[in-house]
């Protein structure tokens, strides 16, 4: 198991284009779908935390995974397996790259990359839209514009979110709504 965990996540490293949102959707396909591994609801928990805690999404969503596996070993062969293409790819790219750094079709490559990213990056944000109410929709939207037009900063929404859930839930406690 240890090694089908490595060996996973570093096929989603190496054929991962674009940073870690980019690394979601093949990690959602090949956790939940391909080996069943966690659930959606667990992987959404799992990719709220992640976010919200210090580091790259992917690292931090792979660590997760690896430890609801196969606890600390499993961490560490899930982060390995995820970081190792990256480190490779950086290292061979650092050797070689004053040879290719002007080279047209290396360029003509990297801008070809870029809507694939981009899809790569919207396709998880909407299957996680699909199960969500209009008005927690509407609120994403305004947040997401607060912080790409204003420059606010996505640790105050964070906190306010935490803070909400924590109100949310302890009026429910009050009321006697399970969780």
């Amino acid at each position: 198991m240890l090694l089908q965990l490595f060996t996973t996540f570093f096929k989603i490293g190496l054929f991962s284009f674009g940073g870690g949102f980019a690394m979601i959707p093949l990690i959602q396909r090949e956790v939940i779908e391909r080996h069943k591994w966690i659930s959606d609801k667990d992987f959404l928990d799992m990719l709220v935390l992640a976010q919200s805690t210090p580091g790259p999404i992917a690292v931090n969503t792979s660590v997760f995974v690896g430890y609801k596996t196969r606890g600390v070993l499993g961490a560490i062969a899930a982060t390995l397996g995820t970081v190792l293409p990256s480190f490779i790819v950086i290292l061979l790219l650092a050797l070689f790259f004053a040879e290719v750094r002007d080279n047209r079709y290396v360029d003509a490559a990297f801008r070809a990359m870029r809507p694939a990213v981009v899809a790569l990056i919207v396709a998880p944000l909407m299957g996680l839209v699909k199960g969500m109410k209009w008005y927690l929709i509407a609120v994403s939207a305004a947040v997401a514009m607060l912080v790409w037009w204003f420059g606010v900063s996505p640790v105050y929404f964070i906190a306010a979110g935490v803070a909400v859930g924590v109100v949310i839930a302890i009026a429910n406690g009050r009321k006697g709504v399970k969780q």
